[in-house]
């Protein structure tokens, strides 16, 4: 990692977007032991579920639960960060009462995507994300906004690029840098990242960019490369590659962070990270669903 390479953050998101879509439910106490072995892998950030309505994403219904069990245990490094998803104002609260510390909110792209995942058309959730936002920055909490479906989407095709660059500069104007890009439908190419986040930075150079790649169509690793040769710092992965948003057309697998994980350490970045041990959970993550997971490390292991 040279001189002018950005710094790598590792944002573990499969107990939140790896489990949405489950059918089979997963058990609380399972969901904490796997909890406490990614504690135990040097990733720096853990999304630990949404504040969403249990009717329409079941799996994320005990969110309370898994924070007040952590709040209440030990263990917990202080290099980590426990970050929750949030949609709407009773999400926030409910976020807020838990003690979340990164809350993580996100306005899609697409209207079809859109209505699909809040009931609301663009305009409408952009203004509400954006109050939320503005209400946790105030509360002392940290804030990473997002724009959905930003390279395409599985109802629509082609999402103007305009319409991604509005909502960015919603959020530029409202204060808020820590921005991700988020490829829901996975349509994006690494010429596309390039040029999406290059365009973010051309608006404020130091803005903090972060990604979340599917890989519905086997490019999740190629847009990462891409998304960290143009300073993207903060990548978001499931552990086996577990996932897909349950509200859009085609759901892939998100990038698998063994996978992710096992290419920044061939190329001589975040050697830190502990890649047994994300094999291990994957590993148990497939013998629990009884199934073939994406992830390809897990499979054949390492190279050492």
């Amino acid at each position: 990692m040279n001189s002018a390479s950005p710094r790598v953050i590792i944002h573990e998101v499969g107990l939140r977007d790896g489990l949405q879509m489950e059918s089979q439910t997963i058990p609380t106490e399972r969901k904490l032991q796997w909890l406490r072995r990614l504690l135990e892998t040097g990733v720096d950030i853990i999304q630990v579920g949404s504040f969403v309505h249990p009717g329409k994403v079941p799996q994320m219904a005990d969110t309370d639960e898994l924070f007040r069990s952590l709040a209440e245990g030990d263990g917990i490094p202080a290099r980590v960060t426990l970050s929750a998803l949030v949609l709407n104002e009773k999400g926030f609260a409910r976020a807020a009462e838990c003690g979340v510390k990164l809350l993580c909110l996100g306005v899609s792209a697409s209207e079809t995507h859109s209505m699909k995942n809040t009931g609301m058309p663009v305009t409408e959730a952009t203004k509400r994300i954006v109050a939320i936002a503005r209400e946790a920055t105030r509360s002392g909490m940290s804030v990473q906004v997002s724009v959905q479906s930003a390279f395409g989407c599985g109802f629509e095709g082609a999402v103007p690029e305009e319409q991604v660059m509005r909502i960015i500069r919603s959020y530029l104007d409202a204060g808020l840098r820590t921005i991700s890009l988020a490829d829901t439908a996975g349509h994006a190419t690494p010429d596309m990242v390039k040029k999406r986040f290059g365009d973010i930075l051309d608006l404020d150079p130091q803005v903090e960019l972060a990604c979340h790649f599917h890989n519905t169509y086997g490019l999740g690793l190629a847009n990462v490369w891409a998304a960290y040769e143009r300073g993207v710092t903060t990548f978001e992965s499931s552990v086996a590659g577990l996932g897909g948003c349950p509200f859009t057309r085609v759901a892939g697998g998100n990038v698998s962070t063994e996978d992710m994980v096992h290419m920044f350490r061939r190329m001589n970045v975040r050697r830190d990270i502990r890649l047994d041990p994300l094999i291990d959970l994957a590993r148990d993550v497939a013998g629990f669903f009884g199934r073939e997971m994406p992830g390809m490390v897990y499979r054949v292991g390492q190279i050492k």
